[in-house]
């Protein structure tokens, strides 16, 4: 084991309620219609592709590019002053990062991860952050994963990725990482999707006492 990769939504910030308050809300201003599947079905993907899908699933009257430009703008006015952190994520990327090179993995934009490394002060302690805007595609596909072990300079499965959704799960799978769920409470993941994963926990405080029992 050779780095730990982290999700940013649902992992370190406590974000997905709110970008699902966010879209939903978009989709209603905009003449479009929510559907039951959408919020899954969102989860992971990066902002080409959900700007996407808010047009061509959900039918809002706004191109892709206003799409996206409505919902970021909107989560960024939310991070003003500070994103919200889970209890206990920064004193862990912190505690992991004295043993391990950490990144993130993240399908949030990178105007929103670096709202939260600033707001932490991650920043030189987080050696990469990639967003799913960055490579050919979002979560479920690895790209954003790959891409992240590429940048840390080690091989992919000789990482650790911690994850809570079930398209960020598939994602750290096929990137062949050895995968930590911590299974988001409001959106739980997949079932079957999470037996796929190493060990499972219940708080991301719990992360630094898994991993040094797996070395």
């Amino acid at each position: 084991m050779d780095a730990v990769v982290f999700d940013l939504d649902g992992v370190l910030v406590d974000s997905e309620q709110l970008w699902d308050e966010v879209r939903r809300s978009v989709v209603a201003e905009h003449g479009g219609t929510w559907k039951e599947e959408a919020t899954r079905a969102l989860q992971g993907m990066s902002t080409p592709e959900w700007a996407r899908y808010l047009v061509a699933e959900l039918g809002i009257r706004l191109t892709a590019e206003q799409a996206a430009k409505t919902v970021i703008d909107e989560m960024a006015r939310r991070y003003e002053g500070r994103p919200p952190v889970l209890p206990g994520a920064e004193d862990t990327v912190r505690a992991v990062a004295e043993r391990y090179p950490v990144a993130i993995a993240s399908s949030s934009p990178p105007v929103l991860i670096q709202s939260f490394l600033h707001a932490t002060d991650l920043t030189g302690i987080v050696g990469v952050a990639v967003s799913s805007e960055q490579v050919a595609a979002g979560k479920p596909a690895p790209d954003v994963y790959l891409e992240a072990a590429s940048q840390l300079g080690v091989e992919p499965g000789a990482c650790v990725a911690v994850e809570d959704s079930t398209n960020g799960l598939r994602s750290a799978l096929a990137a062949a990482m050895t995968v930590i769920g911590v299974p988001n409470p409001h959106f739980p993941p997949d079932p079957q999707v999470l037996a796929q994963a190493t060990r499972t926990l219940k708080s991301i405080t719990e992360l630094p006492q898994a991993l040094a029992h797996m070395r």
